[in-house]
């Protein structure tokens, strides 16, 4: 669909489509009476040659009989040479006229010439293999015609002396058997010619008058639509501006607008909705100014108890770090004073695994809290050391929760990395694999290098994770919320991962999850 912006683009529009309109009809009637001349000169040219076929038919037909008779008659006192001698001059002294056309010719079965009455020089030859320029062998295809029990007609092209060129033309030819003479008589086909030159004069005259009548419309509907344009335009332009006057106007001044400057019946309508809109607008934006008088304060206030809210939140934060801290270090005193004496008990086993879980959470919730305030400096880690101290830093939690570890490690893999961070990442990604994984399952960690980049990947038997993109970006978002846990661990290592240009790959099925890191790897070391 077009779409208009202005009046003169209507105009311009309605003007190209009255002439592709007209154009149409033009195609279309030219088309009809071409197709209609076409048809007239088929019928034209069927009823000439079916007019021609039967004179010539008539003709010889009647040449025959003459011939029957006057041999039946003579044969029993002449002989038949002589008989066909007074034939023959009979045929021409029954010849009227010079007309090319009405001719007669006589060929015996051999194809032999006996009687031509245009070309004398043919009398006597034998064109028997004779063919026109189509390749039709004409006398043979006349003489074998001729046998047939009425005879019959071949069409064929012969050169016309008047015309000095080959024109087609068409003869009958029937066989008078006593004599094995196939008699036959043509004539050429240009005769319709002139009729259709006339019918086509008549055809372009007509033509010409449906021509000039669409273009004289055409002139006179482009005319009027040009005039409605000016005239239509201008008082429209006058409306509009009228209008955008007013609006401008009812800025500074609450008069309503005078009907008498308005011309047509459809803007009058217009702007008594502008007075109604208008005078609801104003008044909706004095009610509007005092409401944001109000809300503005309301929001100030609310802005200000959010503040103090969220600086105590955060103050508390700080705090409540600062003492877990003291309980968990006394609690891990404790524990290697116990190891220290040879004390091995299950429940040390359990409350070691706890007092770690805990120190994960502490490690998180202190990063949070500093991450902001504190450049985290990289340098160069092996990254195999590194792991395997965090997965023996986790495997009491791991075996206490009847899991167990299976790794894959290249030797001495380097990375540029900040330690912290690192650690954050590897702690909060065996934590969840030890929190989610199935009850008597493995979890798979490999560290592999490949393409200049090394791929920590940490594999489990769990359940089918849903929502990918709210587990890294959803900070306290967890999928299986009886499974406990705040849900900052993922959402801080995507942090850290986007801050260091690590690439994350999760793939989760029916029963098997795959997280995927892969860093760049440190490049100026030597093997």
């Amino acid at each position: 669909m077009i779409k208009v912006k202005s009046i003169y683009q209507l105009i311009v529009y309605s003007i190209i489509f009255i002439i592709v309109l007209i154009s149409f009809f033009t195609f279309i009637i030219i088309s009809n009476a071409f197709t209609e001349f076409q048809e007239k000169i088929h019928i034209i040219e069927q009823n000439n040659l079916e007019k021609q076929k039967a004179l010539l038919k008539e003709d010889i037909t009647r040449t025959i009989k003459f011939i029957e008779y006057y041999h039946t008659l003579h044969k029993a006192t002449k002989n038949e040479a002589q008989i066909q001698q007074e034939i023959l001059q009979a045929l021409d002294e029954l010849k009227v006229n010079d007309d090319i056309n009405d001719y007669i010719f006589i060929y015996n079965f051999e194809g032999e010439s006996i009687y031509y009455q245009e070309i004398k020089e043919y009398m006597g030859k034998n064109l028997y293999e004779f063919k026109d320029p189509n390749g039709i062998q004409v006398i043979k295809d006349l003489i074998q015609a001729s046998k047939l029990p009425h005879g019959d007609y071949v069409e064929y092209t012969w050169y016309k002396p008047e015309k000095k060129r080959n024109i087609k033309k068409i003869s009958f030819a029937q066989s008078y058997e006593p004599w094995n003479w196939t008699i036959g008589k043509g004539v050429y086909l240009d005769t319709v010619e002139k009729v259709v030159k006339q019918t086509q004069e008549q055809y372009d005259e007509k033509i010409a008058n449906y021509v000039l009548q669409i273009i004289s419309l055409t002139i006179l509907l482009v005319l009027y639509s040009i005039f409605i344009y000016k005239n239509a335009t201008i008082l429209i332009a006058n409306e509009v501006r009228e209008i955008g006057k007013y609006f401008k106007e009812s800025e500074s001044e609450d008069k309503p607008f005078n009907h008498n400057k308005i011309l047509f019946t459809e803007f009058r309508t217009i702007v008594n909705y502008a007075n109604d809109a208008m005078t609801s607008i104003k008044y909706k934006t004095h009610l509007l100014e005092d409401l944001n008088k109000n809300l503005e304060e309301k929001v100030n206030e609310k802005t200000q108890e959010l503040t103090n809210i969220l600086l105590a939140q955060k103050e508390f934060l700080k705090k409540a770090v600062h003492e877990i801290n003291t309980p968990l270090s006394i609690i891990q005193t404790n524990i290697d004073l116990l190891r220290m004496q040879n004390y091995d008990n299950p429940h040390l086993k359990n409350i070691e695994s706890g007092s770690k879980i805990i120190n994960t959470i502490y490690e998180d919730l202190s990063y949070m809290i500093k991450k902001n305030r504190i450049h985290y400096t990289k340098e160069v880690l092996n990254f195999t050391h590194y792991l395997k101290s965090r997965i023996e830093f986790f495997n009491d939690i791991a075996l206490s929760n009847g899991l167990f570890f299976v790794t894959n490690f290249e030797n001495d893999v380097m990375i540029y990395f900040n330690e912290t961070e690192l650690q954050r990442i590897i702690d909060n990604n065996i934590s969840n694999a030890i929190k989610y994984s199935f009850k008597e399952s493995p979890i798979y960690i490999k560290l592999l290098t490949h393409d200049q980049h090394v791929e920590f990947q940490i594999k489990t038997h769990s359940k089918t994770i849903y929502d990918i993109n709210k587990i890294f970006n959803n900070q306290f978002y967890r999928e299986n919320k009886a499974k406990g846990g705040f849900g900052l661990g993922l959402k801080i290592v995507k942090e850290i991962c986007d801050e260091n240009s690590v690439i994350i790959d999760l793939q989760s099925s029916n029963d098997e999850t795959k997280f995927i890191y892969r860093f760049k790897q440190y490049e100026n070391i030597t093997s």
